[in-house]
């Protein structure tokens, strides 16, 4: 799995002129699958995004985190985050999830982020999609399995 998390102040996500998720403070989430996840990676990496200390606090030191703040997530599924461009000049995606494991993945990276912070917002997987933010920092973070 790779993950690109983005502290952003609003994000939202529209399809076909249609905003179909939209959220306020908190975390915009670009969900890569890969071909070898399950969901036991999938809840490691659950826990490691609602966990980590990336909002300020009263100090202003980094030190709260999403679910601390009441921060809301928007997550896009984004199997080009395994395009491999080691050879010439057009990406291989050989190591993404085929299609069906990874919209089953994503749906259930949903529905744990869901149970375990509440206010989750979400793209349309495969679907065209004009993602817009405001990245608060910036602040960016990549996870993927190098890191947990």
């Amino acid at each position: 799995m790779r993950l690109v998390v983005q502290r952003v102040k609003y994000a939202s996500v529209t399809i076909d002129g249609i905003v179909k998720g939209k959220i306020n403070h908190g975390l915009l989430l670009l969900v890569g699958i890969g071909s070898e996840d399950t969901r036991q990676i999938i809840d490691k990496y659950v826990e490691k995004v609602i966990k980590l200390r990336i909002f300020g606090d009263e100090n202003n030191k980094i030190n709260l985190s999403v679910k601390d703040v009441e921060g809301e997530i928007l997550a896009i599924s984004q199997f080009t985050l395994y395009a491999d461009c080691k050879k010439g000049n057009r990406p291989s995606f050989l190591e993404a999830a085929g299609t069906d494991k990874a919209k089953e993945l994503y749906e259930y990276f949903l529905e744990v982020c869901r149970d375990k912070l509440g206010k989750v917002e979400a793209g349309e997987f495969g679907a065209d999609m004009k993602v817009e933010l405001l990245n608060d920092g910036p602040f960016t973070i990549i996870l993927d399995e190098k890191i947990l």
